[in-house]
This record gives C-alpha cells, sequence and structure tokens, in this order.
C-alpha cells in the first residue's frame, strides 16, 4: 500500500493530468484539430493510469498491467505528432 505522502502526490498527479486533458479538450472544441483531441485523450489516459495506482496498491507499477496505459498514451501522443507533420508536408 501506498504511503500517506505518496498517495497525496499520486492524486496531484491525477488531477494534474486531468486539469491538462481538459486544456487540449478545449483548444478541440475551438479548432477542431486531431492533434489536440489526442493530446486529451492521453492526458486522460495517464489521469486514469495514476488514479488506479492510488487505489490499486500495486507494488511494482512497470510489472502490472496498469503500465500499458502509459504506453498507450505515450504511443498516441506520438502517433498525434508524426500525423500532424504528414499533413504540413502534404499542403
Amino acid at each position: 500500500m501506498l504511503s500517506t505522502t505518496s498517495s497525496f502526490f499520486t492524486g496531484a498527479l491525477a488531477a494534474l493530468y486531468a486539469v491538462a486533458g481538459l486544456f487540449f479538450l478545449r483548444f478541440w472544441k475551438r479548432t477542431r484539430d486531431a492533434l489536440f483531441m489526442s493530446f486529451a485523450m492521453a492526458f486522460a489516459l495517464l489521469a486514469l493510469n495514476q488514479i488506479l495506482l492510488a487505489l490499486g496498491g500495486f507494488e511494482r507499477e512497470e510489472q502490472s498491467w496498469i503500465y500499458l496505459l502509459r504506453l498507450l498514451a505515450f504511443l498516441l501522443i506520438i502517433a498525434a505528432v508524426v500525423r500532424k507533420n504528414l499533413e504540413g508536408r502534404q499542403r
């Protein structure tokens, strides 16, 4: 189980990831650019990852299935950036 300090920081990090996701969602609503939606979804996955870590009490997160959420979030960001760069070259 996580200590009180560790739980606090895990919760704070989850909240900050959620705020970042909402920030990108606001930009997506304004521009309808897929890059912003990809970033919003990635940060939502990162927030979910932190929430599950706090509630699950995993001893070694890198050896659990929860690590796949973080991997998916970073793959989503990489794919969005590559897609955006390819769109820019085609114009």
